[in-house]
């Protein structure tokens, strides 16, 4: 059973998060207002608990000049009384790729790498709020080029 509240709150904290990701704000503890300490994601990448995640993270959105995260069709259910709860989104991520990579694919190269695909995860209610501790994202689609990996 979920109240409309922990919706509303877990909403928010996901959108926030990919937010946070397109911002590329990373400074300090930027990460604490979204994950548990003891996060472990799950992505394209690899996969990585608490800090190192973060630094994953960081990581895979250098590879593009900029990026935008859209999340929509977010599923909540709350365990009652156990401050645990999971929820799962569909997502549209767009890469925009650096001038420097579509300078070395050459004339016609896609300058996006676009991925639909879904998330999901779980959170705890913590003192400061819902906090995810566990997510992975899978992708479903993609069209044009993946970043080229170092």
């Amino acid at each position: 059973m979920t109240t409309q509240t922990d919706h509303t709150e877990i909403s928010m904290l996901i959108s926030r998060f990919f937010r946070a990701l397109d911002e590329r704000n990373f400074d300090g503890d930027w990460a604490r207002g979204y994950l548990t300490d003891d996060v472990r994601t799950v992505t394209p990448i690899g996969a990585a608990d608490g800090v190192e995640a973060m630094a994953h993270a960081k990581e895979a959105l250098e590879r593009y000049a900029r990026t935008q995260h859209i999340a929509s069709d977010v599923l909540v259910d709350v365990e009652a009384g156990s401050g645990r709860a999971t929820a799962s989104w569909n997502a549209l991520m767009t890469h925009v790729h650096h001038d420097a990579t579509l300078q070395r694919r050459g004339e016609g190269a896609d300058p996006l790498f676009t991925v639909g695909g879904y998330w999901e995860a779980e959170l705890r209610r913590v003192r400061e709020g819902w906090r995810i501790s566990r997510m992975s994202v899978q992708a479903m689609w993609t069209t044009g080029q993946p970043p080229e990996l170092a």
